[in-house]
């Protein structure tokens, strides 16, 4: 009888140790990140002009990024702008990017390169646009600008397509009707302190810094063009990208004096390929999320991200990974 019982017993102290260490290789699986590989390697972010405020949100989620993704090295590369940074991520010159929705929604429509590729990870926040001019300036709105010159922001930028759009709404041919100037923020504020521009567009996050030292230096005056939204849409063919806003009698106190403006919004949407790995994604898009408080303390617009909208990326569709990640955040 002592044969059998201790085969029994060695038996069941086999079949013991085996799931013991079924339950061990199952508990080691859900605490140990077993091909969970961490990204690596060199991004490019493509930004803005180098006063700009995709330039300085671009320096400052670098900062973020190097914290939550430290085999990542992340390599900033300035632009003209919205268009210029959509055309270098969809055709592999650039990994992400910031541009308006307008100047995505034209990229597609256009059929421009890569363009069925692009795909976004989060709206951030709203551009304002800006028509700046002298404080003694005639110019009391879009229409005023017939025979001035005027600065357009460069050929590569959304400040561009807007400014165009802008003008021709106001029944003006941006060719003909004004003396087109190609420069961007980083030297118009000069040149029109200089006399060498009667005007400039602008659109940016609310302050950008460049206009804000202007009208700490200048006496300037910020033009009303919430008038515009429904020829802009009518011009334009779209509805949705342009809405009226208020820009906050505080946004550049010097130049306002106490009076809100009423102008146009834009989003602007963090945008990448389906070229892009759904990890490297994911965990780019939670750095965004995450470090809006602390880039909100320098660049202003950026606390105004905020989860519940950042998933709307209309007109693109939304990436895998970043679809990830808002699933993993959601309460």
């Amino acid at each position: 009888m002592l044969q059998p019982l201790l085969r029994v017993s060695r038996r069941r102290a086999l079949q013991g140790a085996a799931a013991a260490l079924v339950v061990l290789g199952m508990l080691l699986w859900w605490l140990l990140p077993f091909g969970a590989s961490q990204p690596s390697g060199t991004i490019t972010f493509s930004t803005g002009v180098r006063t700009g405020v995709y330039q300085r949100y671009g320096e400052l989620l670098q900062r973020a990024l190097a914290d939550d993704l430290p085999d990542v090295r992340i390599q900033l590369q300035t632009s003209e702008g919205s268009q210029q940074n959509l055309r270098r991520v969809a055709t592999g010159q650039a990994d992400f990017t910031i541009a308006t929705a307008d100047a995505v929604e034209k990229y597609r429509r256009d059929g421009s390169p890569g363009a069925d590729r692009l795909r976004g990870c989060a709206r951030l926040y709203d551009d304002y646009v800006q028509l700046v001019v002298p404080r003694d300036s005639p110019v009391r709105s879009t229409a005023d600008l017939r025979s001035k010159r005027v600065g357009v922001g460069q050929p590569g930028s959304g400040v561009r397509l807007l400014a165009d759009r802008l003008l021709t709404a106001a029944k003006l041919d941006p060719a003909r009707d004004i003396t087109p100037v190609s420069a961007g923020i980083d030297t118009m504020p000069d040149l029109l302190r200089g006399g060498k521009i009667d005007a400039f567009f602008w659109s940016g996050g609310l302050p950008t810094s460049a206009v804000r030292l202007l009208s700490q230096e200048a006496q300037i005056r910020l033009v009303p063009l919430a008038d515009l939204v429904a020829a802009l849409h009518a011009e334009d063919g779209t509805t949705g990208f342009y809405r009226p806003a208020t820009m906050p009698a505080d946004a550049y106190p010097q130049a306002q004096r106490g009076t809100a403006v009423p102008t146009i919004a834009i989003a602007n949407l963090l945008v990448t390929t389906d070229r892009t790995d759904a990890g490297l994604t994911e965990e780019f898009t939670h750095t965004v999320i995450r470090s809006r408080d602390a880039i909100g303390h320098e660049v202003h617009a950026a606390q105004l991200v905020d989860l519940r909208t950042a998933i709307y990326t209309d007109p693109l569709p939304l990436h895998d990974g970043a679809r990830r990640y808002y699933l993993s955040a959601k309460p």
